[in-house]
């Protein structure tokens, strides 16, 4: 049984107050779900002590050296993190991160011993001209390396067209989507089957069940519903229920 996750990406938000709300969740007792949150780097060696899972939001493909403003996968670990995120659409967007820099930064996060959360997504123009799974599969054959493994990689689907729009996909779009994805993780992996596989794009409490209920989603990468323990944690709820 692949164990459940739910993620929060707090973006470029969070102070130090913010710590309140980590307490918060990591204080809820999630009932057999994992756990995680990628605070702003300045909160991560703060946010590592408590009982839950802390990850980057990004890092750099190199172990060091003169890359002003990046943080190394090293360095993310040595705060006490365990896992970043790698490609999500907003630094392939505002970095023009390619799938190629994409791996390359996921397999610096193995180096280190961390998990990665690969983000995959069409855009709305992708979607509306039938080229979303051309995309999903683009992007998963060049993001992904091929030394993945269902230890250190977990795939997150997220649709950049529904990222903080309240705009979500039907839920047989995102049954299709996902089905695709977990065939062409099993046709390219040994342990294909058993990859994590989260759905991301305006989840909420009011959704949550729902879109938990479709087939081959693990949980969830959720945005801004994350900041707050009283939005993030029905979420885990309605994981822990699914």
């Amino acid at each position: 049984m692949r164990r459940k996750l739910a993620a929060g990406n707090w973006k470029m938000n969070g102070l130090a107050a913010a710590m309140t709300q980590a307490a918060a969740i990591a204080a809820h007792d999630a009932n057999g779900v994992d756990v995680l949150i990628c605070p702003p780097t300045t909160l991560l060696a703060q946010m590592a002590n408590l009982p839950m899972s802390v990850g980057g939001q990004d890092c750099h493909a190199n172990t060091s050296g003169a890359h002003t403003g990046d943080i190394s996968a090293d360095q993310l670990a040595d705060t006490g993190a365990t896992y970043t995120l790698t490609g999500h659409s907003e630094r392939r967007t505002d970095h023009a991160e390619t799938d190629a820099m994409i791996n390359a930064k996921t397999t610096a996060a193995y180096a280190a011993n961390l998990t990665a959360v690969v983000c995959i997504g069409e855009t709305l123009s992708e979607r509306e001209t039938n080229k979303t799974l051309t995309v999903i599969e683009t992007q998963l054959a060049g993001s992904v390396p091929d030394t993945a493994t269902a230890a250190n990689t977990v795939i997150a689907y997220e649709p950049v067209w529904a990222i903080g729009t309240g705009k979500v996909p039907t839920n047989d779009q995102i049954a299709q989507v996902h089905a695709h994805i977990r065939a062409r993780l099993t046709e390219r992996f040994t342990d294909g089957a058993d990859f994590r596989v989260l759905y991301g794009g305006s989840v909420k409490a009011s959704n949550a069940t729902e879109i938990f209920a479709i087939p081959d989603v693990d949980g969830a990468l959720v945005g801004g519903a994350s900041l707050k323990a009283a939005d993030f944690i029905p979420i885990i709820t309605a994981l822990a229920a699914s």
